[in-house]
């Protein structure tokens, strides 16, 4: 992929790079203007946001607290009935999703960094919960999965949630950093894509149901730290995930298929040197549809649907940076990215996640001691 260059006549804050197909060049257009509101403020290290209806919403804190955000953006207290989470490093309280027949059975599923027994190890779990009548508990709480195995890390728990279209679950599952070469192999769940059931149980189309010495739950492999998931106009999965410095991938598993990471990657060692053999590609394992390089530091994506932003933004991918803090917007054509429009600028915050309101309007969270929840006003 070439690298941007700058183009010094230009206003700052209307640039934009277009980042075509792998090794395609760049070129510079106009960003369209977009502005945002705060709607609440005061949480801390926010990292998931779901819209319960009737303006409202839950968002998921780090440290380990679930959080109403009223209409009026009044935040309540934290809920009662969350499990105990091991809040080290980049883990916590991380991802949250409502059920898609959440205005029939007030379900939610969230994801978190679990403890091991006698506090050994962690590794991300994933459970789901009743949200109580008047919204300030979890009830039924039922822990549906568990990584395996635990292991003594502070890092690359992943933890992003996507329900098919069947209720199923998948969960994207990082490599746990210190792990990597799990990624490649069948029998941990580290750097995989996994599918079950609402009951916790492997989902009977998984690849590698009833191959020896493979966990049935593994729906994809290859994979490092994803960041990001949702189900794609096509249906399919897509999946964000972190590179190390460089190669972040955007990829659309399908069952049974190799991502690659770590005997391929568009990345290279933090501090520089090739990892592995340093290669980019090779036969049996999956291209990223793109990547990026430098790294943005991708977390967080959502589709646009609405016509509220044009019909110009209709279809597009929305993502966050934590690196560089902006918003990005890409245009697809179908498999492909077009170009990257870097919005929100001079928003100097971290953007964790990005998610489309009933309303239409695109809601952000920034990953701050002090973060806030925005809304994106169209126009500007």
């Amino acid at each position: 992929m070439t690298s941007t260059r700058p183009l010094a006549s230009a206003p700052l804050g209307l640039l934009i790079f277009l980042v075509g197909a792998l090794g395609a060049g760049t070129v510079f257009a106009q960003a369209s203007r977009v502005t945002t509101e705060v709607v609440a403020r005061g949480l801390q290290n926010p990292w998931a946001l779901a819209f319960i209806g009737e303006g409202r919403m839950l968002v998921t804190e780090r440290p380990g607290r679930m959080r109403l955000v009223g209409a009026d953006g009044r935040l309540g207290p934290p809920l009662a009935g969350v499990p105990e989470v091991d809040a080290v490093g980049q883990g916590g309280l991380l991802d949250l999703i409502t059920d898609r027949d959440f205005a029939r059975n007030r379900t939610v599923h969230f994801c978190y960094s679990e403890a091991g027994t006698l506090g050994i190890g962690n590794s991300t779990a994933m459970a789901s919960a009743r949200l109580s009548a008047d919204a300030s508990a979890l009830e039924d709480v039922k822990v549906v999965f568990s990584q395996k195995p635990k292991v003594g890390s502070r890092l690359h728990f992943g933890c992003r949630i996507v329900q098919a279209g069947d209720g199923s679950l998948f969960l994207a599952l990082g490599d746990r950093y210190t792990r990597m070469a799990d990624a490649q192999t069948l029998d941990t769940h580290h750097g995989k894509v996994v599918r079950v059931r609402a009951d916790g149980s492997a989902h009977p189309d998984n690849p590698f149901v009833g191959r020896s010495g493979a966990l049935p739950e593994i729906w994809s492999l290859g994979h490092r730290n994803p960041q990001a998931a949702t189900l794609g106009p096509d249906g399919r999965l897509w999946v964000i995930e972190h590179g190390p410095q460089g190669g972040d991938e955007i990829n659309r598993p399908e069952a049974g298929k190799n991502y690659g990471w770590p005997v391929i990657t568009y990345g290279e060692n933090y501090g520089g040197g090739t990892i592995g053999e340093g290669l980019t590609s090779k036969a049996g394992l999956e291209q990223p549809l793109h990547y990026w390089k430098p790294s943005i530091a991708p977390s967080g994506m959502a589709f646009v649907k609405s016509d509220r932003y044009g019909k110009d933004w209709q279809g597009s991918l929305l993502v966050g940076s934590l690196k560089f803090r902006y918003l990005a917007r890409l245009v697809l054509d179908g498999g492909r990215v077009l170009r990257e429009d870097k919005l929100l600028p001079d928003l100097g915050q971290r953007v964790r996640d990005v998610r489309e309101g009933p309303d239409g309007l695109i809601y952000l969270l920034t990953d701050e001691r002090d973060g806030q929840l925005l809304r994106l006003k169209p126009g500007g």
